[in-house]
């Protein structure tokens, strides 16, 4: 039930990224198709052993082309708004295969001949670890991933008819979040090559200029945020357990793209309670003592990059009061913002330290 709910809060945040209807301009959709071929980058000792063959598998796409008729469509350079679904298979059964779906934005760049995909979505994967039957896949230890897909394609559309071709690279990152150890997670580097289609060769609508406003002007904002969730220390089989973090902090609008912020968060992390008494009772050469607080508290500088209703959020923090050694005490934080109206918003966000995630969070928050 708990995946469900992780998914159904996913889909429904992703696909909200700028799908909006549009009433005054013909919609026009393409689809694409590309085979690729890579590697497993060795981003971690401790998946050495299962990079053992490449792995490829097909990407599909299905965009809708923007014209302008909402301001940030112009802004942003017209981006296309769509959804892809990637198979990969990883040519090693300890790994298993992925069946990923996403949510994306496609970025033009040079005369709009290089496309640059970023999606998020999430994958399910066939085989993860089981401390009996697959004890040797460290990298995933469950079937539902969160995953993060990044292309880049020189691309030309029509060439003939209705076709176009694609070709450039690929990375595709799998991981869990620490939502259940292990949770070592894969980025694969890979070469594409394949083809567009379009649908609608007879809707090509001019691109709206940008109408141009003036400098946007707010007040400092002040945010107030609660954020929760479930995850696991990088023990296995040490327990999943519930989390809360309250966030308060303040925030400066520069432009009609980006504010900065500035704030503090308390951390009720409850799987370090576990962790605690796990090190203080098993390991005394580690000197732990039981009755060590398991809370702590960050102060951060953050900024937050307007999109439409949607927003990305990059934070970096410092623990200070951290009473026990997890991680070190720099961790990060980016994400994506939704809001509903001008004072709620939801949010979902990765929190790690440097490249290792400690968890998935999942928020509401206001901002006055």
């Amino acid at each position: 039930m708990k995946r469900l709910l992780t998914i159904c809060a996913i889909v429904c945040l992703l696909g909200d990224l700028g799908f909006g209807q549009s009433q005054d301009i013909s919609k026009k959709y393409v689809l694409d198709a590309s085979h690729f071929y890579g590697s497993i980058l060795l981003h971690n000792p401790d998946i050495s052993h299962l990079i053992t063959e490449h792995p490829s598998g097909f990407i599909l796409g299905f965009n809708r082309k923007r014209y302008g008729q909402e301001e940030w469509e112009a802004l942003y350079g017209y981006p296309d708004t769509g959804f892809t679904f990637i198979y990969q298979n990883m040519h090693n059964p300890t790994l298993g295969n992925h069946f990923g779906v996403y949510a994306h934005y496609n970025f033009y760049l040079f005369k709009r001949n290089v496309q640059l995909r970023v999606g998020q979505g999430v994958a399910y994967n066939t085989n993860p670890y089981d401390k009996t039957t697959n004890f040797r896949n460290n990298a995933y230890g469950t079937h539902l991933l969160s995953s993060t897909m990044v292309m880049l394609n020189y691309q030309r559309d029509n060439l003939w008819k209705n076709l176009g071709v694609k070709a450039g690279i690929s990375l595709i990152h799998y991981s869990n979040a620490n939502f259940k150890a292990p949770n070592t997670s894969t980025n694969t580097f890979a070469l594409n090559l394949g083809l567009s289609y379009d649908l609608d060769p007879e809707v090509n609508p001019d691109f709206l200029p940008r109408v141009t406003k003036e400098k946007t002007k707010e007040p400092l904002r002040y945010n107030l945020a609660l954020r929760g969730g479930v995850n696991e220390s990088d023990v296995n089989n040490s327990g999943r357990y519930g989390f809360w973090i309250i966030s308060a902090y303040a925030d400066k609008r520069l432009s009609r793209k980006s504010a900065i912020q500035f704030g503090t968060d308390l951390f009720f992390s409850n799987f370090l309670k576990e962790l605690i008494r796990l090190q203080a009772t098993s390991f005394p050469e580690l000197d732990v003592d039981p009755d060590t607080d398991f809370k702590r508290v960050g102060v951060f500088l953050g900024h937050e990059l307007f999109i439409n209703k949607m927003s990305v959020e990059t934070q970096l923090g410092y623990y200070l009061y951290y009473p026990f050694d997890f991680e070190g005490r720099v961790y990060n934080r980016v994400g994506l913002k939704r809001y509903f109206g001008e004072k709620v918003f939801g949010a979902i966000t990765l929190k790690s330290h440097g490249a290792k995630a400690e968890t998935v969070e999942f928020g509401i928050g206001v901002r006055l």
